[in-house]
């Protein structure tokens, strides 16, 4: 066996002596802290994660580590590291301030920095950046070596991250990506919760929830412009409100203020409208109050109701956070008949039992304690509390409110716990839920059937006039006219200074279509070139057009049997790599679960350089339009529109298969007789 003196000198990237604090940095009261995560480990399970951990660090070190890892297994269920954090806050500074060899790397170390920072991370201790469980890698030696590597990669090379692991560095070109990361991808017969949770607790599985291990969340901005693009048009379609109108006068009631669900009352406003987001976590209340994402906080139904008519009757937009559990705010306007126009729920329901869904009738402290000390009583109470949930839901929407799941894995828990009624087709969960997916009926057909998804640029400058020459920049490439899409994406940019919607970097969000994403990449590109700008980091969420293969959320508006199959969002990913995007990522789990989505992202950074231009070229069209070619072949009608459309633009470079539709009398026929 090697000795650990040949491997240490075997390496030139490497956690060394300088890189070991002497002392576990102080916590901040005040910052939220994860619940401990529990798993059964066996002796010598818990003898493996212990050298898993050690694998990072010097053999001279392990003796005083080894105990310090194994009280944090047993504390927390998982070895994070404490010690190797950075102290202080990490935030997403000025790109000129990162080490590096290149553009490139030290971009990258910008968007991990900003993913961990205080006012963005849900629990920045533990490296969760949002959905209870998103991790931009497991522990903190991992965020150590991936920096060192940053700081050490060319242009003629590319990092490769597994699960949060930085497996090395390999030779490429100018052309390859600089980063290929995978989080949580297990083998089928093994892909499940319990396997996962075995895996994050030995340290070899990361839950990269979405753009959390694939460093390009942006705070909850990310979720603002789907959300205000979600309510917009559920109350067109299915509250009256004419297609040039706004939510004025319109309640939604949902919950949750955490990293995803925060940007739900800030949405509302924009969208004109009155929400009620209920949450039982005080310190997320108090955090969206502090960044201005919600206007009040109230602690009984009454008020929140009372307050919400008075808004609606002037038509003031206003977000009011009701601090309690959302079943009793649910049950009090059924019980007194209070009306409600849109209605939803984006509690974290992918960690059901993990501390995503609080019961009704204990409060935050008590789940907090339940997590730790007694998992029967707490999962119990968590079934009571979704089967009156579902419950109330059931009696609102008799009354005519309109109820949509929000992806957040809410339907899939109801029939996880034995209430199989609430399947679509009467068997099983392969057809949907009897209430749908605001994917299945209002985002997948409005806006992703066409392309249109949620692109994002970071001004790795750090400054605000850069954002707004971006801004600026692409409101020129908007026609209002072109689409009512398209007039909503105008209004959304040219107020997106007023909206006040920076949470951390200097970061845009701004759904657009293959198109004009390109359009949009091709003139940012030519600012950093001409030097009226820094360099730009562009990408968009996960939750997208091509990005992500999700039965019960991105493609459940797809009916052709293929939301089951993962092949779109592999096809992406490898689609990317080929074309030379800065920065690609594969994930398992995403917003509903591990097994029950794969989803991918990226970041490009435009550096000014005419090779960018040529990348972008290629890369931005197929990131778009391999999912537009999927919902077409699915019989998607304005997939097939747009198409069409895309095969008579693009002649003679690109093509995409279109189907034939079968005639619904002639297949009604054949099987009926």
């Amino acid at each position: 066996m090697m000795l650990n003196q040949e491997i240490f000198n075997a390496m030139t990237i490497k956690l060394t002596a300088n890189d070991i604090p002497l002392e576990v940095p102080k916590f901040d009261p005040k910052i939220r802290r994860a619940p401990k995560r529990v798993v059964h480990l066996e002796k010598d399970e818990i003898a493996l994660a212990l050298k898993n951990a050690l694998r990072y660090i010097p053999e001279e070190f392990h003796e005083m580590l080894a105990p310090e890892f194994l009280e944090e297994l047993h504390t927390h269920g998982r070895i994070y590291g404490y010690r190797f954090r950075p102290t202080g806050i990490i935030h997403g500074k000025p790109i000129f301030e990162y080490e590096g060899k290149c553009t490139d790397a030290k971009a990258i170390q910008v968007m991990i920095d900003n993913n961990l920072d205080f006012d963005i991370a849900l629990y920045p201790y533990e490296l969760v950046t949002y959905g209870e469980t998103g991790q931009v890698c497991q522990n903190w030696m991992q965020y150590r070596l991936i920096k060192k590597y940053l700081e050490n990669i060319t242009m003629d090379q590319t990092l490769v991250v597994a699960s949060g692991h930085p497996t090395g560095l390999f030779k490429s070109n100018p052309s390859a990506p600089r980063v290929i990361i995978t989080n949580g991808l297990m083998i089928g017969a093994f892909d499940d919760y319990d396997n996962w949770a075995r895996g994050a607790a030995l340290g070899v599985a990361n839950y990269g929830q979405m753009t959390a291990g694939g460093w390009m969340y942006i705070g909850p901005q990310g979720i603002v412009h789907g959300t205000y693009s979600t309510i917009l048009n559920a109350g067109r379609l299915f509250c009256g409100v004419p297609a040039d109108g706004d939510l004025s006068g319109k309640l939604f009631v949902t919950s949750g203020l955490g990293g995803m669900s925060g940007a739900q009352g800030k949405a509302t406003v924009i969208a004109k409208g009155v929400s009620i987001i209920a949450e039982v976590d005080l310190s997320r209340i108090q955090t969206r109050l502090e960044q201005g994402w919600i206007n009040k906080f109230v602690t009984t139904p009454k008020e929140a109701f009372d307050l919400a008519k008075e808004k609606m009757n002037s038509k003031t937009p206003y977000a009011i956070a009701y601090l309690g559990n959302i079943v009793d705010l649910l049950e009090y306007a059924d019980e007194n008949n209070v009306h409600i126009d849109l209605l939803s729920d984006q509690t974290s329901c992918h960690a059901v039992y993990d501390g995503g869904y609080c019961p009704a009738g204990i409060t935050f402290n008590e789940r907090t304690r339940l997590l730790a000390e007694d998992r029967e009583t707490f999962k119990k109470l968590v079934d009571e509390t979704l089967r009156r949930h579902y419950n109330v839901i059931k009696n609102l929407t008799k009354k005519g409110v309109y109820f949509f799941d929000y992806g957040n894995s809410f339907l899939k828990s109801i029939y996880d716990i034995g209430i199989k009624e609430i399947s679509k087709n009467g068997r099983d969960d392969k057809g949907g839920f009897i209430f749908p997916s605001y994917v299945e009926d209002i985002l997948g057909p409005e806006l992703f059937d066409y392309g249109y998804g949620p692109f994002r640029w970071v001004c790795l400058s750090g400054k605000k006039e850069d954002l707004l020459k971006t801004d600026a920049a692409a409101l020129e490439l908007v026609n209002p006219n072109r689409r009512y899409q398209d007039r909503d994406n105008y209004i959304w940019i040219k107020d997106a200074d007023e909206n006040g919607l920076v949470v951390g970097t200097q970061a845009r969000i701004f759904y657009q279509d293959a198109m004009s994403r390109t359009q949009i990449a091709l003139k940012f590109n030519d600012m950093v070139r001409k030097g009226e700008i820094g360099p730009v980091m562009l990408g968009r969420d996960h939750h997208d057009v091509s990005g992500t293969d999700s039965p019960f959320r991105e493609t459940s508006n797809i009916k052709d049997g293929s939301n089951i199959m993962a092949d779109m969002a592999t096809q992406c990913f490898a689609g990317n790599a080929a074309r030379g995007m800065t920065m690609i990522a594969l994930h398992n789990g995403g917003g509903v679960g591990i097994g029950k989505s794969i989803n991918g992202g990226f970041g490009m950074v435009l550096d000014g350089s005419r090779r960018v231009d040529e990348i972008l070229l290629q890369a931005m069209p197929w990131d778009v339009m391999g999912g537009v070619a999927r919902r077409a072949w699915a019989r998607n009608p304005h997939s097939i529109e747009t198409v069409i459309e895309f095969n008579k633009n693009n002649m003679g470079t690109d093509h995409i298969t279109l189907p034939y539709i079968a005639s619904e009398e002639l297949i009604n026929k054949l099987i009926n007789n």
